[in-house]
């Protein structure tokens, strides 16, 4: 989805609080410890607040690395958080994060503005669990054990983005993985 962010040198900014301020299709938002604000053109979005191309607006995909093929690829989200119900049904929705991958074949995503953490089988694309955010998580999700033979766990940062339109949160959420045996 095409965009626009200009630095604007703060005394040309309208607002002085943290608060961002909209200016007509464009809204500046404060980028504090600088001297500037950024002005970011809002899209083109339609009356429900989704981009005005067709869907899916995100998609998730395989690449092999020795060969650079698309192995599969699948829509990642759906409307639920952005457009009233029944319209939840939409799949891909815009996304703004990355994957991390586990030894035992799983990727893990959020990146949706639809709030939730997803698992996905990485040879073969297939959705295998989703986990409810309190607000969508655009940052990259971490795994880690405590020991060797310890539960694993996977972990996400949501707090939400306002060029998404997601509503802000300073969440850490953590999942555990199922053992092993």
């Amino acid at each position: 989805m095409g965009t626009v962010l200009q630095l604007i040198p703060r005394d040309q900014c309208d607002g002085e609080g943290p608060e961002p301020v909209a200016d007509g299709p464009f809204l500046l938002e404060p980028s504090e410890g600088t001297p500037y604000c950024n002005r970011r053109w809002l899209g083109f979005v339609s009356p429900l607040g989704v981009p005005c191309t067709p869907p899916p607006w995100g998609t998730l995909a395989g690449i092999d690395l020795q060969t650079g093929n698309v192995d599969w690829q699948v829509p990642l989200g759906t409307t639920r958080d952005m457009a009233p119900w029944p319209f939840w049904y939409i799949r891909g929705s815009p996304n703004l994060g990355g994957p991390v991958s586990t030894a035992s074949g799983l990727t893990f995503i959020g990146a949706t503005t639809d709030h939730f953490l997803r698992a996905f089988d990485t040879d073969t694309g297939e959705e295998l669990w989703k986990g409810r955010l309190p607000t969508s998580g655009h940052g990259l999700p971490i795994t880690y054990q405590l020991s060797e033979n310890g539960k694993q766990y996977v972990v996400i940062a949501a707090g939400g983005h306002a060029a998404m339109g997601t509503p802000p949160g300073d969440y850490l959420i953590a999942f555990t993985l199922p053992d092993k045996s």
